[in-house]
This record gives structure tokens, sequence and C-alpha cells, in this order.
């Protein structure tokens, strides 16, 4: 049965627009590389004395074994002289490699390495939006994966690359001296193994960047179930899961093939040229050796040994540099995903701004407006005066822009429209990292990273004691539960706080903005996920922290919040009511709702 390789092939000129884009984009990506290459030009000078000194060597080889040849028989102390020449030049040329590939080396890890760090300097640099709009699994693999792929693919060029090209010059040197009219025969067939390996090359750039973008997909799918797997299992959708997975694998599997199929095509083309280039030199060689040809140049058998040997070096760098060509299609291609997440839109720069120190806890808003999506408004026209030490609650249904403004006030995002004040001073003017400095969060999302709970909790303060760490934990009501784990405030969580409940990592986090308090708080369902008797707890321990600083309550729970002194009521992205809890029951409007409701659903 034939195979049907249609699918692999271009499709003509129906991609000459995509060809025209990808070959600007492999033009683009190349000035980025050789801008992280300039840093190790020293390494690449020497990397080239070394290829070329090998070549050199390597070249000479031929030279004593043929003369060799045509001393046997008539000096045998000439055939000794020129073996162990031969055997030295070997071992040199075996020391040159060793060398240059260390340094081959030092240049492809260590330039990757520079990439890897400008990208992860940028993802920290990068806005919020950024990393919500995109799946974590695609930013991970592109980090990963495809800077190893760039790594494999530079490592290759370097070390095929630079001997191909002087073995290719220096042949042609040997061979012309030797003989002209072979050396034009050869020289005449190698253009055809160049057209086909750049006839190639152009076309698998775009077929190696979809490969790329389909590992990364999966990567993102991956990690996406990984995470969630509770829910899948939950919700009985491991065959939905698997569904999606193979649908991608398919897609990964052709792309790999289609790129592969067509890419592997350029060493067999290549190979056929060589073998036609060999037996060439053999026929013309062979000719002037039993004398069919006379045109004035002795061609002996240890020439033309000498010759064939040349023959075969001269082509064989045209193969391997083919497949060079084709692997480093692969590595600009993935090269080319990691430069985009560094030519991503970073956060405006604090170049100008000043910090905020000695911070009293006045926050101010003004006319602000905010969406995520700009053809869907959600924050309008907010407006607030919050003074120093005040407890403000923020309430309402969900998706009303409650977290919204925690975003904004902490400058995860910056509004849209009006601006914000903390101390009289817009928050754009402040440092991001002062103004977040000057906040305590405790999310209802947690974050833990993977090792010890002393390790994590000391994140909110570097230098905080283990006496002042165990002292925050049992305000926190924390304490109980690390005291009865199997090594207490050493045992070794995994990520993301792996092996611990909902609410002992919610303890944690809360114990972490008890370690080092800010002059303002930020409570988003701090307590969701702890149990009412727990709730009750550290209600004290909240009053405690919120004493005397100005604190933004997000809850749910209504009852949480009844001794706030400013409660901001929003519905639609609106405040639409404000007050103390008195005042609003009065009122009898939205909030009496929310209220009423939440305490029939409590009883």
């Amino acid at each position: 049965m034939a195979m049907d390789i249609s699918g692999f092939l271009p499709k003509g000129n129906i991609n000459a627009d995509k060809d025209a884009l990808a070959k600007k984009g492999r033009k683009k990506t190349v000035k980025r590389v050789i801008s992280f290459l300039a840093k190790y030009r020293l390494r690449i000078l020497i990397s080239l004395v070394l290829a070329f000194l090998s070549v050199v060597c390597t070249l000479l080889v031929p030279i004593c074994v043929g003369a060799a040849i045509d001393s046997i028989g008539s000096d045998g102390g000439a055939v000794f002289k020129n073996l162990v020449a031969a055997a030295v030049l070997a071992l040199f040329v075996g020391l040159s490699q060793f060398l240059m590939n260390i340094f081959n080396n030092s240049v492809s890890y260590g330039t990757v390495k520079d990439i890897r760090n400008e990208v992860m300097k940028k993802i920290e640099r990068l806005p919020l939006g950024y990393i919500d709009t995109h799946q974590q699994g695609d930013i991970v693999s592109r980090v990963v994966a495809d800077a190893d792929q760039f790594a494999e693919g530079l490592l290759l060029g370097f070390t095929q690359a630079f001997t191909g090209i002087m073995t290719i010059a220096g042949t042609l040197f040997f061979m012309l001296s030797m003989n002209v009219l072979i050396t034009a025969a050869v020289v005449l067939i190698t253009p055809l193994s160049i057209f086909i390996a750049r006839f190639i090359s152009s076309r698998t750039y775009s077929m190696f960047r979809k490969q790329s973008i389909e590992r990364g997909a999966q990567t993102a799918l991956i990690d996406e179930m990984i995470g969630n797997e509770k829910v899948v299992k939950a919700f009985s959708k491991e065959d939905d899961v698997l569904k999606r997975f193979d649908e991608i694998n398919d897609r990964l599997s052709s792309s790999s093939l289609r790129a592969i199929f067509f890419s592997s095509l350029t060493n067999p083309a290549t190979r056929f040229v060589n073998a036609v280039c060999y037996a060439v030199v053999a026929l013309c060689g062979a000719m002037f050796c039993i004398g069919r040809w006379d045109m004035g140049e002795a061609v002996t058998v240890g020439t033309l040994t000498v010759f064939l040997s040349y023959a075969n070096q001269y082509t064989k760098p045209f193969n391997e540099i083919s497949s060079v060509i084709s692997e480093l299609q692969n590595a600009l291609a993935c090269a080319a995903r990691v430069f985009e997440i560094m030519d991503e839109q970073a956060e405006t720069e604090d170049d100008d701004a000043i910090s905020l120190s000695e911070c009293e806890g006045k926050v101010s808003a003004e006319s602000v407006s905010f969406s995520y999506d700009p053809e869907k408004e959600l924050i309008k026209d907010l407006s607030i005066n919050v003074e120093p030490g005040q407890r403000v609650a923020i309430v309402g249904p969900t998706g009303c822009g409650k977290t919204t403004v925690i975003n904004l006030l902490m400058r995860f995002y910056d509004p849209l429209g009006g601006k914000i004040s903390v101390d009289g001073k817009d928050i754009k003017g402040l440092t991001r990292s002062s103004l977040r400095r000057s906040y305590g969060m405790v999310l209802q999302d947690t974050w833990l990273k993977s090792g010890t709970i002393m390790e994590n909790l000391a994140l909110a303060k570097k230098d905080a004691t283990r006496e002042e760490i165990i002292a925050a934990a049992k305000e926190s009501h924390a304490h109980a539960f690390i005291r009865r784990l199997e090594n207490g405030y050493d045992t070794v969580i995994g990520e993301d706080g792996g092996g611990l409940s909902n609410g002992q990592k919610q303890l944690l986090c809360i114990t972490r903005v008890m370690l080092n308090i800010p002059p303002m708080l930020i409570l988003d369902e701090a307590t969701s996920s702890i149990d009412t008797r727990t709730e009750l707890k550290i209600g004290s321990a909240f009053e405690k922290l919120m004493k005397g600083r100005t604190s933004f309550i997000v809850a749910h729970r209504l009852s949480t919040i009844r001794n706030a002194d400013l409660i901001l009521v929003m519905k639609n992205g609106q405040i639409i009511e404000k007050g103390n809890h008195e005042s609003l029951m009065k009122e009898g409007g939205f909030y009496k709702e929310l209220y009423d409701a939440g305490m029939s659903g409590a009883s």
C-alpha cells in the first residue's frame, strides 16, 4: 500500500505570503541571536581557530597516507615516517575537536542561559494582564522546551558549521593544487547539493514553528489537567480530557511528521549528489592513472587515493551543513517563540517614581474606570475616600468588581480613567514595590512554594527569628496544626502547599501577614476556607491586626463585616450604596437584601 505523503508537502503558492512573513521573522530572530552571541565573541574566535587547525590537520592526513602508498616497495623508511606523521596529525585533530566542543558548549548553553535570564526578568515585569490571558503551560514550554531546542540547534550549528565550511575551503585548495580538471568536475556538481539544501530549509521554518506552537498547547493542557485533576475526576471528565489531549497530540504528531519528513529529504538528496561526485572523481582519476587521459598532469595511485579522500571530505560537509540548516530552522522557530515573550509590553518603569515611606493610610479614588476587555465595561466612575485607620468593607454580588478594585489599589492593573491616590500621591507616581510593601494581603487564592513551613512563613520577613514566626503562628491559630505535622515547622510541603487542606494553607497566609504587619491591609475572602469555629477564634487576632490600620475587606459572609466603619455596596462595577451596617439596614436597599439573604441562607 503506497504511503500518502501529500499532507507532508508544502502547499505551493498558497503559502507564498506566509513564507515571506516567515523569512522576515527569521531575519529578525537571527539578529537577536547574534546580539546575544556578541558576549561570547572571544570564545567563538578561539573555537574558529581550533576548527581551522583541526581541518588543516585532517587534510594533511590523506597526503601522508598517499605518500606512504607511493613509497611502498621503494622506501620502507618513508612509509613508516609518513604513517607516524599521519597518526600524530590524527591525534592533534582529536585534541582540537575536544577543545573546540568545550568552547562550543560554553557558548551555546551560556547563550541560552542568558536568554532564559532575560525572559524570566521580562516575565517578572510583565503586567498581570499578560499572565491572566496566556496559558501558563505554554509560557513554561517556551522558557524550558523551546529554549532547550534552540540550544541543541545552536550547538549543532557551531560544531558542524565551522568545521564544515573550513573543510570545503581547505579541500578545494588542496584539490586545485593536485588536479584542476578533476576539481572542476567536483565543483560543477556541488551547486546541486547547495540548491537542494536551500530549497528545503527555506520551507521548514514555518513547519517547525507550528510544531513548537502545538507542543506549547500540549504542555498547557497537561499543566491545566494536573493542577485540576480533582475537578476532572469529580465531574467524570476523564474521557473529555483524553479526547482533547488526543486532538492536540494528533496535531503535534502531524506537524512534527511534516516538518521532520520534509527536512529529512535533505540528507538522502545531498548524499546522492555526494555519491555522484565521488564516482566522477574515481572515474576521472582512474583515466589519468592508466594513461587514457594525458593533460600533462601525472596522477599516481597514491595521488588518486588522496583525491578520493578529499572528494569525500569535500562533499561530506555539504550533507552535514544541510542537516544543520534544517536543525537551525527548528532552533530559530523555537527562539522566535521565546523572543515573543521578551517583546511583550512590560509594565511602565518606576524610574521617575518616588518611594512611599511612612504611609499614613489615606486612600482615595477619583472617577476611576477600568475594564479587562475594552468591549465590556466593568468599573465606571468609581470614587471613594478612606481616612487613615478606617475599616472598609466591599460587598456585592459575584462579578460586580470587588476583586478588581483590590487589583487597582495594589496597582496590579492601572485604571483606564481617573486616578487612585495614597496619602495624596497618585499611585502612578509611586514605585510599585513601595506601594505593595505598604499593603498586607490575604487572598482567597493562597500561594505557597515548595519548601518548609518555616521558609514559606519567612517570605513576609526575611530576617524574622524562629520565635517571631512561632508567635505569629500562635496568634493566627496556625501553630496547633503545624505542631501536629511530622516535622513541625521544618515539614516540607509540595508545590502550592501540596498535602495541606485549603484552610491550613489560608492560615499560613494569614500568619505571613501577622509576621510583618504593614500600614494597610487587604483581606479578600481571607477566611473563606476556614471553618466557623476557627474563624471566630481568629476574629480577635484580626481585630488586633486591623486596629489603627486602613483595611479593605472583601467578604461574601456579610456577618463578618458588620463592624466595618464604611461599607461600599457594589453592583455592575459601580458603588450604589455606602455607609455603616446600621445606616444601610435602615435604608432598606440592596445591602439589606444581600444581608437578609445571607442570614436566611446561614440559618
